[in-house]
């Protein structure tokens, strides 16, 4: 099945990472996954929720926006509160990315990712959750360098893909078009040690089938595993 611009059914979009692209924040990358593009920054505050004072742990969290201009129509800035569906891809994400370490080797710090989506052309949760693990690192690195953090703590990585059934046919990475014609939509976020963190899928129409669940994990978890090399692309920083 050839898909836009060729794209093999079992193919990723093209993916790329520019780091440091938000000088100001404590580590940042924006991350480009085809047409979406999202900024991923992460700011470190020296305190910790009321709920966790005390404790000795850290706190990881995370906040998602989309630009005005992302979309192809003005997406409404939202001013008077976060919608929704805005709450529940944040949730997502601070739930994913607190999978990647122990909360006690991190300090009674708060990690704050923001995610902004420069441009959207589908997945852009995903990438999120993509890009906004690889700047946790990025960021756990630098207060070791600094002598803010004694050692560095184990990072479980982790990192996210979309999948769907479109004209009967499993797709992995699906682009806009591809996500709104689907009849069956589905996300899919794993560690690297390959377990499952969490999957989201919905169908369209009608039920979809056991075996349909079963080719769409698998090609998740393909996927997966090839954005995972970003991990071992990824400098240390000097």
């Amino acid at each position: 099945m050839s898909r836009f611009e060729g794209r093999r059914y079992d193919s990723l979009r093209e993916l790329s990472l520019e780091w440091d692209f938000q000088p100001g924040a404590d580590a940042s990358l924006l991350i480009r996954m085809g047409g979406t593009h999202v900024l991923c920054a992460v700011s470190v505050e020296e305190k910790v929720p009321p709920f966790l004072k005390d404790t000795g742990k850290g706190w990881i969290t995370a906040e998602y926006g989309m630009l005005p201009g992302a979309t192809n129509s003005r997406y409404r800035r939202e001013t008077s509160g976060r919608s929704g569906r805005t709450y529940e891809i944040q949730r997502l994400i601070g739930r994913s990315l607190r999978m990647m370490v122990d909360l006690s080797t991190i300090g009674e710090r708060t990690f704050r990712v923001d995610c902004d989506v420069l441009n959207a052309d589908g997945g852009t949760r995903t990438a999120s959750i993509t890009g906004g693990a690889l700047a946790l690192r990025r960021v756990f690195e630098n207060l070791v360098a600094a002598g803010n953090l004694d050692t560095m703590p184990e990072i479980l990585p982790v990192a996210a893909i979309s999948v769907g059934i479109v004209g009967a046919k499993p797709c992995l990475d699906l682009d806009y078009n591809e996500d709104s014609n689907a009849e069956v939509d589905a996300n899919f976020v794993m560690s690297g040690d390959g377990r499952w963190i969490e999957i989201q899928s919905t169908a369209e129409g009608k039920p979809f089938s056991s075996e349909s669940f079963h080719s769409m994990t698998t090609l998740a978890e393909k996927g997966i595993q090839e954005i995972f090399e970003l991990w071992n692309q990824d400098p240390l920083p000097e």
